[in-house]
């Protein structure tokens, strides 16, 4: 039995053939359309043709609320033109399948919790660091999707109350590699517009520009503080980072680092006694993830 996954985002879809063992074939990936749903359909189906008699259905995680037993986005997320549209129906239309729809965070936690980096964990989170923030939280040992589909949908976080009105000050923006790079370019002194990505900026960080490193700074505190916040109202023991940047060993021991400094900084505090912390840990599956977990669920929905 093989699958057709795709693994949808804000710039690129990701895509294989996979088997119940897990095991990719056929990988790519294409740039996402930015225009129209049709468009975006249709480079889907284009994808598929040529294993579409091989495979036996569709897993596909995507970005937005999903309603999981419908297909139905409410929201579309990066993808705005999947808004209040039955998109798994479409494409299930389109391409003569079955098809499994899961929010493009979630199946990432499932991943990690049957074979990665959370395997074992009660309570733990999963952080996708990419155009936006995505992730999924376990509770219990179980996904926790929310009555709305939205649990864990990082990047409505408001990370100012002070700003509120300011969209800027969310998870999204200050937690996401998108503006990692946005505030790289203009540390220095960059056009808004310059050509730049996460492998160009590690390599001036793990070459030790300042600079870099001044940025990456500013962008693992953002993160901690969140990471933090999770630990203090999940309890969480493990938050596993995954994401394009997950692959950067500096990007962990950094997370660690200003992590521990949070904590140390409010040191004196009585009232932070006996306040856990969790292990901040990369995805197993990387930047993987997203397929492996979408398959998974496609498993559950379809075999179980």
């Amino acid at each position: 039995m093989k699958v057709m996954v795709f693994d949808v985002g804000g710039t690129e879809i990701k895509y294989s053939v996979m088997d119940e063992a897990m095991r990719r074939m056929h990988t790519g990936s294409v740039p996402t359309p930015q225009d129209t749903q049709a468009h975006f359909l249709d480079a889907l189906y284009q994808l598929y043709l040529p294993h579409k008699d091989e495979v036996e259905g569709i897993a596909m995680a995507v970005p937005g609320f999903v309603n999981t037993r419908t297909g139905y986005l409410t929201n579309g997320g990066a993808l705005l033109y999947n808004t209040d549209t039955p998109l798994g129906q479409l494409l299930a239309e389109k391409c003569g399948c079955r098809v499994l729809l899961e929010n493009d965070g979630k199946p990432a936690a499932m991943a990690e919790l049957q074979a990665g980096a959370l395997q074992g964990c009660s309570n733990a989170a999963v952080f996708l660091i990419g155009t936006g923030v995505g992730g999924g939280i376990i509770a219990n040992g179980q996904l926790v999707r929310g009555v709305h589909f939205t649990a864990g949908e990082y990047s409505f976080v408001n990370t100012n109350a002070d700003e509120w009105e300011n969209t800027e000050k969310t998870m999204a923006c200050q937690c996401s590699t998108k503006y990692l790079l946005k505030w790289y370019r203009a540390r220095k002194g960059l056009p808004a517009d310059a050509p730049m990505d996460g492998r160009r900026f590690f390599e001036a960080a793990n070459a030790g520009e300042p600079e870099a490193l001044d940025v990456l700074e500013r962008f693992c505190h953002a993160v901690t503080v969140q990471i933090y916040n999770l630990t203090v109202l999940l309890d969480v023991e493990k938050v596993a980072i995954g994401g394009g940047i997950s692959k950067q060993p500096l990007l962990l021991e950094t997370l660690r680092r200003v992590y521990d400094g949070l904590f140390a900084s409010r040191g004196d505090s009585p009232y932070m006694k006996g306040l856990p912390r969790c292990q901040i840990v990369p995805c197993a599956f990387s930047s993987e993830a997203n397929q492996v977990g979408a398959l998974y669920a496609y498993l559950q929905a379809f075999h179980s």
